[in-house]
């Protein structure tokens, strides 16, 4: 490079500047906005509905045969079913480096294979779990005046259409309401007395409505369709269909039923605030930007409203964008803050504005370059990569400083010099510093690549996000700020007079502790000591918790709980719901819940919106609401947690942090064992919501044909069958062609609900049109309803979860698995496994200490590359690895748990220490060929003194506003930024102290000059 290369350069250079500048304008304006980065989890969920089949006839003729198929797919890591009444539930999880959409293929080719040995009934639905089949946004709907029939037809036809003109929508779901159905309530003595049976006017009506082709016609010069339309169209004409014709008479449908507008039977309802209401859920497309789609959303539900009747309200409920703006926003704030603050500290040190406005010159254009990779690259903002923004703020202000100091120093030290000939010097004497540090910060996250599972997925965009910008810092300050100091410099022609040369002061404590290495061991002492003594003791997460201000209540009322006593068992608990001033807004669904899942009618979930100015925390919240429910009503079964946390949780293996598999032959055996640990961690401080995973159906009422007694009368078991239907719940016999709907014609014996007794009084028809009672034909049973079955790669398994309440991860498991082992004595063929956050934190954590021990190692091997002297590399390593006990001592003192956030930041320490050991070391390997070894020390340590507390200080104040978890969202990387942070105040004794008193040990070697090596 020539002496005078950046003054040379100096015009194209400002202008690549203004071109990063207004790119990196262009990116921000460009990029997406979301929550987090737009991962497809590796998991497939498959759905069979079959009626309401027995458990156990649903495990052997559909769960057994489906995951038979399901297990042969490749890159199938594991398979997981619950089997309920009627249907089952699998999920199916797949290889993370695996190709999901082929997965799906190949998922729906081996059930297609099996199709035909299923029963012929079965509705199999097979989805791919990801976060955008949940939904971003929610509306109630409600009116003053339309029936639920109407008001489901209005957001059918009406609201529906009419916002999904909004770009990036895939759907939009109308939840609750009620459907449209024509009921035909037959008279069952008029039906007697003419001789006519329920089979024979379902017959007719399948012979009477439809519309089929007769073929083409032509005639001269055209060619006609002939169609033969015997559609139904209304009512009246459904109520004229003749059902029976003789010589007396022609019998018409009316003559013997009441045709009437009837809601559907759906056990399913719907709540908002308190009102019986419509939902509508809005669905967006996978790649749509969420920031836009709702800022859509909101300007066309605007014009909703001046088209819907004056008697229809429609209100949001939940909208993930507030959520995402408000957490990206406090991210963006936090990032900010600690620039400015860090400037400060710039200007404190170097009492120089012209240095301190070329630090703060440069960082932004080192972002905009950083905006501009990540925007080419697909990026988008969300909590990740901001997060990795904030938390590399530090090591950007580092980057700077560091160049900024040097040439400021070398100013200093030729005052009298051409500044263009300065920048040059400053730039060649640290270049090789320049390039050994940033190849020291960059190489600890490749090792990030061999991280898996959602951790890994997340956590992995993070790290090559900050890999974009410590390699944009690198080239930003190496280029870039020498044209920046330039453009702010007076012409050197202009200075009057000559200036003193600034000797570097030394620092006379760096030789007394040079003297007294025992000051050296036994800080390194306290540090392994305070390791060993706070690692068993620290705190131990999984991915780090964000207060969403928002929650998700899951109930459950007692097994074969009618619809209607579940909904009045829930308005007594909104009625306490709705005195927590904290709460804003709220939705309930019974019968149905968010996402993808198995819901029976005493099933459902709440989602709770607070306020966003509050006093209480989201936890304190949930805590009070479970204390009073759990009071007022005790049957039900509640469970909490936060939408985004919960939605996570689907789109892994589990919900609930604490979950505990029971393996074994016998479900029974299972229950038992279920129990007993569901009390024990009952009784484990730190847990709530504490379920036995056993789930019982509600009681049937099993009615067992007498074949011989139907063969007498000539009844087959199918009519039979039909009849029953008839009696009870109605069969639907085609439909109605209704304006922009088919409805269903159900036929039915009466609009009363049965029970008991009525069964068994039954009316059953003979061939001939007479009636006999149901007890001539069959015998009927009460059965106590049977238990879900939950299985694990083919093997029978029950599941104990639990929530934690404010208490780590870690520290809650050991006592439950002390306990377990110590209460629980498992027969031959049981075993236990531990699974949910805790399952995938030991994985984790074992991948995250093999990274660590990589990161040592590369960082080690660029020392030894850049210095060529394995003792000093060795001392430096560890130098950085002492640092991490800094990071240990402040979580633990912060009450900070160790989790997947703030494993990250130990990991960083160790390159950012090695880091800043590099430039101490080049320092002293140019005065050892002045003076001699210990003043060589001392003016190495001195020299480095004023970057080393700037960069520090700058990164540790940079950080302060994360690592308060100031702002929505800003928990997620406060573990981060405390490790960081607590890495930081260790590194300056290392680094000021223990890495000079140890490189006083080693014998210096004779380093020529570069340009000799050159």
């Amino acid at each position: 490079m020539k002496n005078a290369f950046f003054h040379q350069y100096k015009s194209p250079l400002l202008v690549l500047i203004i071109l990063i500048l207004f790119g990196g304008v262009f990116s921000f304006q460009k990029m997406q906005t979301a929550l987090f980065p737009e991962i497809t989890f590796p998991k497939i969920k498959i759905i069979a509905d079959a009626g309401q089949q027995p458990v156990s006839q649903m495990t052997i003729s559909i769960t057994r045969p489906l995951e038979n198929a399901i297990k042969q797919v490749p890159n199938l890591t594991k398979i997981r079913s619950t089997t309920s009444r009627g249907s089952c539930e699998i999920s199916a999880f797949i290889d993370w480096k695996a190709d999901v959409d082929l997965s799906k293929q190949q998922i729906e080719s081996k059930i297609n294979q099996i199709r035909s040995s299923l029963p012929a009934d079965v509705n199999i639905v097979v989805e791919k779990m990801n976060p955008s089949i949940l939904p971003i946004i929610g509306y109630s709907v409600n009116s003053s005046e339309k029936s639920p029939i109407a008001l489901k037809q209005l957001a059918l036809y009406t609201i529906k259409p009419f916002l999904s003109q909004v770009e990036g929508t895939s759907d939009i779901r109308i939840i609750g309401g009620k459907s449209k159905e024509y009921w035909v309530i037959l008279n069952q003595e008029k039906m007697a007395t003419l001789g006519l049976t329920p089979s024979k006017i379902s017959q007719v009506l399948n012979e009477t409505n439809f519309v089929r082709s007769n073929g083409y016609l032509a005639d001269y010069r055209l060619l006609y369709l002939t169609l033969d339309d015997s559609q139904i169209t209304d009512k009246q004409q459904l109520a004229d269909l003749v059902v029976s014709n003789s010589a007396q008479r022609a019998i018409q449908l009316k003559d013997i039923a009441t045709i009437e507008i009837h809601e559907a039977k759906e056990y399913i309802k719907v709540n908002a605030n308190g009102k019986e209401s419509l939902l509508i859920a809005v669905i967006k497309q996978p790649n749509a930007n969420l920031v836009d789609v709702s800022k859509a959303m909101d300007a066309k539900i605007a014009q909703l409203k001046n088209i819907l009747p004056a008697d229809v309200t429609i209100k949001p409920y939940y909208e993930q964008a507030d959520f995402v703006n408000d957490a990206v926003k406090s991210v963006t704030d936090s990032l900010w803050i600690g620039l400015a603050l860090a400037i400060f500290v710039a200007i404190l040190f170097l009492r120089s504005w012209k240095a301190s406005l070329t630090i703060l010159i440069t960082i932004p254009v080192t972002l905009a370059l950083t905006l501009i990779v990540l925007y080419f690259t697909g990026q988008t903002f969300n909590i990740m990569t901001l997060g990795a923004i904030a938390a590399a703020i530090g090591l950007i202000i580092d980057d700077a400083i560091v160049i900024v100091e040097q040439i400021h120093r070398t100013h200093e030290e030729h005052p009298n010099e051409a500044t263009k000939n300065l920048v040059n010097k400053a730039i060649k004497y640290l270049f090789k510093a320049m390039v050994g540090s940033s190849i020291s910060t960059i190489v600890i996250f490749l090792p990030f690549v061999l991280m898996s599972g959602v951790a890994g997925a997340y956590f992995k965009v993070m790290t090559n996000t900050m890999i974009v910008t410590l390699v944009c810092s690198f080239l930003t300050t190496w280029i870039l700020l020498p044209v920046i100091y330039l453009l702010l410099t007076k012409d050197d022609k202009k200075r009057k007079g000559k200036e003193d040369a600034h000797e570097v002061k030394e620092r006379k404590w760096v030789g007394y502790f040079i003297a007294r290495p025992i000051y050296s061991f036994a800080f390194i002492a306290v540090l392994i000591a305070s390791v060993v003594l706070i690692l068993p003791k620290l705190e131990t997460g999984f991915l780090p918790e964000m207060d969403e201000g928002s929650i998700v209540l899951d109930y459950d009322s007692p097994p074969g709980t009618s619809l209607e006593e579940t909904d009045r068992m829930l308005n007594e608990a909104e009625k306490l719901i709705v005195k927590v001033p904290e709460v804003a807004a709220y939705s309930r669904r019974t019968g149905t819940q968010m996402g993808f899942f198995i819901t029976e009618p005493n099933r459902g979930d709440y989602l709770i919106q607070l306020k966003k100015d509050r006093s209480r925390s989201t936890s304190e919240v949930i805590d009070d609401i479970r204390q009073k429910i759990e009071s007022s009503q005790p049957a039900l079964r509640i469970d909490f947690g936060q939408v985004i946390g919960d939605m996570l949780g689907d789109l892994m293996s589990s919900v609930q942090p604490i979950e505990i598999k029971v393996f074994g032959p016998d479900q029974s055996k299972i229950q038992e064992y279920a129990k007993q640990i569901s009390k024990i961690i009952e009784n484990t401080k730190g847990t709530a919501d504490v379920f036995d995973g056993i789930v019982i159906a509600g009681p049937s009422i099993t009615i067992l044909p007498n074949f011989n007694q139907l063969a007498k009368y000539n009844i087959s078991v199918s009519d039979f069958q039909y009849q029953l239907q008839n009696a009870i719940d109605g069969n639907v016999n085609g439909n109605i062609y209704d304006k922009q709907q088919l409805t269903p014609i159900r036929f039915i014996n009466s609009k009363e609900n049965k029970d008991l007794s009525n069964i068994r009084n039954t009316k059953i028809f003979l061939p001939n049109g007479q009636v006999k009672p149901l007890n001539e034909f069959a015998e009927i049973r009460i059965d106590k309803g049977e238990a879900e079955l939950e299985r694990e790669n083919l093997q029978t398994m029950g599941v104990v979860s639990s929530r934690l309440d404010n208490r780590d991860l870690g520290s809650t498991v050991t006592d439950i698995k002390q306990q377990i082992n110590k209460n629980v004595s498992l027969e031959k063929g049981y075993s236990i496994s531990y699974g949910g956050s805790y399952a995938e934190q030991q994985q984790s954590f074992k991948e995250l200490l093999l990274i660590l021990c990589l990161s040592s190692l590369l960082v080690f091997t660029v020392m030894l590359f850049l210095f060529r002297d394995i003792w000093v590399a060795a001392i430096i390593l560890l130098i950085a690895v002492l640092g991490i006990a800094g990071s240990y001592i402040l979580l633990f003192f912060t009450h900070t748990p160790l989790n997947v956030g703030s494993y990250t930041g130990l990991i960083m320490m160790v390159g950012i220490i090695g880091e800043n050991a590099i430039f101490t070391y080049l320092q002293y390997n140019e005065a050892i060929l002045e003076m001699e070894q210990k003043p060589a020390l001392i003016f190495a340590i001195s020299t480095r003194l004023r970057p080393k507390l700037m960069t520090a200080l700058g990164a540790i104040i940079a950080l302060m506003p994360l690592a308060l978890g100031i702002g929505t969202g800003a928990q997620l990387h406060q573990p981060l930024a405390i490790a960081v942070i607590g890495g930081f105040l260790v590194a300056l004794p290392l680094l000021l102290i223990v890495l000079p008193t140890f490189l006083s040990f080693i014998k210096p070697k004779s380093i020529q000059n570069e340009n000799t090596d050159s």
